[in-house]
C-alpha cells in the first residue's frame, strides 16, 4: 500500500513559529579578547532561533570592527562600549551606517587599582600620588625607578584614555604604561600580588580580573583629582567617586541596512539584557581553564537553560517585529 502524505492543516501552519531569518546569513564580530565570545555567542544563539544562519565569530580590533559593520562586511558586534567606543562609532558613519539600540549590559566601570596592603600602609587613595617618586618606586617592577602600570592593548580605545591621563595628571616622568598582551600582563600582575608585591593595573568590568583580585578586599580603586577625559566629559560616578572614566554600558551594534531589512533582528538586539555579574562569572570560569570554544558554547547553552523564560521572551519580542 502506498503511504499517503499527511494532510497539512491551515491552523497548523498558522501555529508554526515564524522564522524571519530563514535563508539569511549573519557574520558576528568580536575583538581579540577571548572573554567577549560569551556575550557574542549568546546573541548568535538567539539569531539561530529566529532562523538566521550564523557564521563563526571573526576577531577584529574595535576600530576595525565598527568599520567592517558600517561597510556591510559583517553584521553585528556585541561588545560596543557606548562611551569608550564613541569615536569608533562616529568615525565609521554613526547612525547613518550603524544601529545601537538598548543596553545589553549596564554598570560597566573602568579604572586603576592597587593592592590594598600597599594602599593602607602608604595612604594611597589617588592616582596623582604617583607623581611622588617614593610612591612610584613602590610599583617599580623592572628597576627603572618608575611605577609599572599594567595597561591597555593598543587599538582597544582605553589606551588613549590612559595616555591622556598620564599627561593630564603629570605622571609621564613617574609611570610607565605597560602594553602588549593584556592577559599575559595581568597574569604577571596577579603572580606579583600572590608573591606579596605591590601591583598597579588598569581593568574594567565586566571581566574576570575583579573576581580574582577583589576590589575592597584584595585591591582598591584609585580616584583621580579631577575629570580629564579625552572628550572633556565629567567622569564622576553617581556615588560621587571619580575613577577617571565615565560609567559605561555595553551595546549590540549592527549594520543599519541589515537591521532595516530584517527588523526582527533589530528588535532582538534592542531586547537582550545580560547581567554583568553573569558575564563576570563566565569570564572567571575561562580564567580557571574552561576556555576552549566548546567550553564557551557549553556556558552559553547552560545560561540559556537557566534563563529559558528570559531567552524565550527575547525571541517572542523579535518575532513580533513588523
Amino acid at each position: 500500500m502506498l503511504g499517503l502524505a499527511p494532510q497539512v492543516r491551515a491552523e497548523d501552519i498558522a501555529a508554526a513559529p515564524s522564522l524571519p531569518g530563514q535563508g539569511v546569513t549573519v557574520q558576528p564580530l568580536k575583538s581579540s579578547l577571548a572573554e567577549e565570545a560569551f556575550q557574542t555567542l549568546l546573541v548568535s544563539r538567539a539569531l539561530e532561533r529566529l532562523g538566521f544562519t550564523v557564521r563563526p565569530m571573526k576577531d577584529l580590533e574595535p576600530a576595525t570592527e565598527h568599520l567592517a559593520l558600517a561597510n556591510g562586511d559583517a553584521t553585528f558586534m556585541a561588545n560596543h562600549w557606548r562611551q569608550l567606543h564613541e569615536d569608533f562609532y562616529r568615525n565609521s558613519g554613526g547612525d547613518a551606517k550603524l544601529v545601537r539600540a538598548g543596553t545589553y549590559a549596564s554598570g560597566a566601570v573602568q579604572g586603576y587599582l592597587i593592592d590594598r596592603k600597599t594602599a593602607e600602609e602608604h595612604g594611597i587613595t589617588r592616582l596623582d600620588q604617583l607623581k611622588d617618586p617614593a610612591i612610584a618606586r613602590l610599583f617599580d617592577a623592572d628597576g627603572d625607578g618608575k611605577a609599572d602600570l599594567t595597561g591597555c592593548n593598543p587599538g582597544w580605545g582605553c589606551e588613549l584614555a590612559i595616555e591622556h591621563h598620564l599627561d593630564a595628571y603629570g605622571l609621564r616622568g613617574s609611570v610607565t604604561h605597560r602594553q602588549g598582551s593584556y592577559a599575559a600582563l595581568m597574569a604577571d600582575t596577579i603572580a606579583r600580588f600572590k608573591a606579596g608585591k605591590p601591583v598597579l593595573y588598569y581593568t574594567w568590568t565586566p571581566y574576570w580580573v575583579s573576581a580574582v583580585l577583589r576590589p575592597g578586599r584584595d585591591v582598591v580603586w584609585l580616584q583621580v583629582p579631577f575629570s580629564a577625559s579625552v572628550d572633556g566629559a565629567d567622569t564622576r560616578l553617581a556615588n560621587g567617586r571619580n575613577y577617571g572614566f565615565e560609567a559605561d554600558e555595553e551595546q549590540i551594534v549592527a549594520n543599519r541596512a541589515f537591521v532595516e531589512r530584517h527588523p526582527a533582528a533589530g528588535r532582538l538586539f534592542a531586547a537582550m539584557r545580560l547581567p554583568i555579574a553573569d558575564i563576570n562569572a563566565q569570564n572567571l570560569r575561562m580564567s580557571e581553564g574552561a576556555d576552549t570554544p566548546r567550553d564557551i558554547e557549553r556556558h552559553v547553552d547552560g545560561w540559556i537553560r537557566e534563563h529559558q523564560g528570559t531567552f524565550d521572551g527575547w525571541i517572542e519580542a523579535a518575532r513580533a517585529a513588523p
